[in-house]
């Protein structure tokens, strides 16, 4: 009786956390539609999101800004999700125990390392080289964003690919050694078809959190105001934009705008995280019918 009602109390606290979560995520949402809302209403909404941002004549377009998220981002997780997954392959199926267990570590520790230390270190190191590499240009670029972007989420996206990698390799590596299959191919055909909904995962929560990093875009990606085009351009993301923005002012139209931007930034993470949750359920869905 008494493990049954501890049972109850957990799951109902642990319902709770889920729901609290839930409803600041839509407190959210609802706090940016109420101050994007003046905007709408004046019939600017469209011109905001789709039109090009000239303060001075009265544009407040965000659209450039949306597309270096897109673009930053986009390159982050291109050049990210291969690695974490190559980490992650080796840590647990390729690599000895002791190695495995220190790139553990070092995944781990580089999970806490600030923001601003990363963008330091590319400010000295990687911003020289591109510039040099380059032969034009400051350095300070869409291309430069996007490599240390790929170094911040590979972390995050290898501890996500281990929690389903680690045990799924110890489940059929018996079951791999009397097929006769060696390591490579147990890696292959057997446990990464299982780590699909992981691997979906992690590409969510990476593209995310390159979606919505403000510090290294604000340092490194030069913060012009115009649609990516060379990666070696300087560009200026939604998230720098808002931080630049609402720094410097907090009356007049750009400051409308930002709300706007923030209705997209989150409407956009949200999306997605619903494409790859639901690809990742059809993977599923199609393996098992297979």
């Amino acid at each position: 009786m008494l493990r049954r009602w501890k049972g109850g109390v957990v799951t109902t606290v642990c319902a709770l956390c889920a729901a609290s979560v839930a409803l600041a995520l839509v407190a959210i949402f609802a706090f940016l539609c109420l101050f994007a809302l003046p905007v709408f209403m004046d019939g600017q909404g469209f011109a905001v999101i789709a039109g090009d941002w000239k303060p001075a004549t009265g544009s407040y377009g965000v659209l450039p800004m949306l597309q270096a998220s897109m673009g930053v981002a986009g390159i982050a997780l291109v050049i990210g999700f291969p690695l974490s997954l190559g980490i992650c392959c080796g840590m647990n199926g390729f690599a000895p125990s002791g190695v495995g267990q220190m790139f553990r570590g070092l995944v781990r520790c580089l999970t806490a390392v600030p923001t601003v230390v990363y963008g330091f270190a590319a400010l000295f190191l990687l911003v020289p080289l591109v510039r040099e590499a380059a032969g034009r240009g400051t350095g300070l670029c869409w291309l430069t964003a996007s490599l240390v972007l790929a170094l911040l989420v590979v972390p995050t996206m290898v501890l996500v690919m281990e929690a389903g990698m680690g045990p799924t390799v110890e489940r059929v590596r018996l079951t791999g050694a009397a097929m006769g299959l060696n390591r490579g191919q147990v890696m292959v055909h057997m446990v990464l078809p299982l780590c699909w909904r992981h691997m979906a995962g992690a590409a969510a929560l990476g593209f995310g959190r390159a979606m919505g990093d403000t510090l290294l875009p604000l340092m490194l990606a030069g913060n012009a105001v115009q649609s990516p085009g060379s990666p070696l351009e300087s560009v200026r993301t939604l998230t720098a934009h808002i931080a630049l923005v609402l720094a410097t002012d907090s009356r007049s139209g750009t400051y409308g705008s930002l709300f706007v931007a923030g209705c997209l930034l989150l409407l956009l993470n949200l999306a997605v995280q619903l494409v790859l949750r639901v690809l990742a359920r059809s993977g599923a869905q199609f393996r098992r019918r297979t």
